[in-house]
């Protein structure tokens, strides 16, 4: 444990009810760029080798699904042309991206998608904190895919404000996207930007 978190205890720790994520399949002509694409590998699962996978945490990749390209590389500084990909995915990723990033994130991925691409985005929904003693947020998935289910959790230190599904809609809408579709669920939430 590095010197900056004090050691993680349970006593920190904020469970969140299980939540249960469908993930279904979509179309894409060509490659699909996966955010965060690491750890379980949700959207690797799901469409295969047509996934190019970044992480900038080379384990996390390594433990991915074996199909799609994996590749170490900063969300916030895509080495991408730009117009190169039809759709980009984003599976409980923005979570672990600190807020002052999420601008630059959802401005490169708006870069790299070709005109009518689309930002696929599932997410959870942070309330303001309910406990100051638990700084740390923990949401157990089922993520349920056409041919596969998986368990999963997800924990990340608790953001100092709350994030629902307008938070991200306004960083959208500010790099340029349009909302083709918005969904919540308990406490996870889907969106499906499309780029004019």
């Amino acid at each position: 444990m590095s010197d900056h978190h004090p050691e993680i205890t349970e006593d920190r720790v904020f469970f969140f009810e299980k939540q249960e994520v469908i993930v279904n399949d979509f179309d894409s002509p060509r490659y699909i760029l996966d955010i965060g694409g690491g750890g379980e590998g949700v959207i690797g699962k799901l469409k295969g080798k047509q996934v190019i996978a970044i992480d900038p945490n080379k384990r996390e990749l390594e433990g991915a699904a074996a199909e799609p390209l994996k590749i170490i590389m900063d969300a916030r500084d895509l080495q991408f042309l730009d117009c190169t990909f039809n759709a980009a995915t984003s599976f409980f990723t923005l979570m672990y991206i600190k807020a002052p990033d999420h601008e630059r994130v959802f401005n490169e991925v708006f870069r790299v998608l070709t005109p009518g691409g689309m930002f696929l985005i599932w997410d959870v929904i942070f309330p303001q904190r309910l406990d100051e003693e638990k700084d740390i947020a923990v949401f157990p998935l089922l993520v349920r895919l056409p041919h596969e289910e998986i368990n999963a959790g997800y924990g990340v230190l608790w953001p100092e404000e709350g994030r629902d599904p307008s938070y991200y809609v306004k960083l959208a809408e500010g790099a340029g996207f349009n909302v083709a579709e918005q969904r919540e669920k308990d406490r996870v939430f889907f969106l499906k930007l499309r780029k004019p």
